[in-house]
């Protein structure tokens, strides 16, 4: 014999919508950061700028200025045959720069010496040629990666090859080309 049905009533619900809710709730407070928390380590590149110019064969750029909400986030200066973050010698001396801009888009000004064409596939993601861009006088040659993301300004002399990259239009890569400086 089938027992009667008992009708639902308000705690009923409440104690469903607490089911719900308390998960919800906990994956919240567990998975998002709090507004004041930094999301990135924002470095001062002065020290590594100054021994890059210091030992560099050629000629270390750096923005004069940045705009304002702009954090510098990557710093880094090698020597040839330094060992690099993955414990390889490092196959050129290269210098580069990473900035996070105020919408939190990544910029980076990559420099080296040797070996020009892997350093410029590697920091274009493989980028395709997509026309030239004329910054302080100088013509870069625009190359876009495979999927259209990834934008970069490239910049090749005898002496050293400058990659300016990001996610980013060119019109952006092209005002941070011109903010850079030799000294």
């Amino acid at each position: 014999m089938a027992r009667p049905k008992k009708p639902s009533t308000s705690a009923d619900m409440v104690r469903s919508l607490a089911v719900i809710l308390i998960p919800v709730v906990i994956i919240t407070l567990f998975f998002t950061r709090s507004p004041d928390e930094p999301a990135v380590q924002v470095l001062d590149y002065g020290p590594a700028l100054s021994q890059a110019r210091q030992q560099a064969p050629y000629e270390v750029l750096a923005p004069a200025a940045v705009p304002a909400g702009w954090r510098a986030t990557k710093a880094t200066w090698l020597r040839e045959g330094a060992a690099g973050l993955n414990g390889d010698p490092s196959p050129r001396n290269q210098w580069q720069l990473g900035f996070l801009t105020a919408e939190n888009r990544y910029l980076e000004l990559a420099q080296g010496d040797l070996r020009s064409e892997d350093l410029i596939a590697d920091r274009t993601r493989g980028g395709l040629a997509d026309g030239r861009s004329t910054v302080g006088g100088q013509e870069w040659e625009r190359r876009i990666s495979p999927d259209e993301r990834t934008r970069s300004l490239v910049l090749v002399s005898p002496s050293v090859t400058s990659i300016v990259f990001g996610d980013l239009p060119y019109g952006q890569l092209e005002t941070f080309a011109s903010a850079l400086r030799a000294s």
